[in-house]
């Protein structure tokens, strides 16, 4: 963590900072829910320690990596550099709110077919970029999909096997 992040923690986890706490309202996972969260807060922190929805990854907490994304009002977003208040009233999809009624995904159900998933750490948001880019065009290229998912970062894969997954998912 930065010496700013952690002087930021510092000041708003003092007495302080906890008289500035604002209310929010996000719809995550399309449930209203209601919070009183400090003003530097990023929604990443408030959707894994908060809520308890770990699926989402904090990994750099700087915006490079891509594992924390979330669908934001229709937009993939790295939800470490939104801070909570920011998002107030937004619909926000997290990893979580892709399976229904304990059925994966399509998308899931191909990361899973296709072996596209190693450690698991950028899993959820590469599936979250990669749904949010078949939510905008049902039917990506090839190209198009490697262009939607450079922001996020995989050690493990190369890439191919989750370009195979998406491409898979659309079919």
């Amino acid at each position: 963590m930065s010496s700013y992040r952690a002087t930021l923690d510092r000041i708003w986890n003092s007495e302080w900072g906890k008289t500035l706490k604002r209310k929010v309202t996000l719809i995550i996972n399309s449930e209203s829910i209601k919070l009183e969260v400090e003003p530097a807060r990023s929604l990443l922190q408030v959707i894994r320690e908060d809520l308890g929805l770990t699926g989402t990854k904090a990994g750099c907490e700087r915006g490079d990596c891509g594992s924390c994304t979330v669908i934001m009002n229709g937009l993939p977003v790295n939800s470490c550099l939104v801070l909570a208040v920011e998002a107030e009233g937004s619909e926000i999809l997290t990893i979580e709110g892709l399976s229904k009624y304990g059925e994966l995904h399509p998308l899931q159900k191909e990361f899973v077919a296709q072996n596209a998933i190693q450690c698991g750490f950028c899993t959820p948001g590469m599936i979250m970029t990669a749904k949010a880019l078949l939510d905008h065009n049902s039917r990506p290229s090839e190209e198009e999909v490697r262009r939607a998912i450079a922001g996020n970062f995989c050690r493990c894969t190369g890439y191919d096997k989750v370009v195979k997954s998406i491409l898979a998912a659309v079919r």
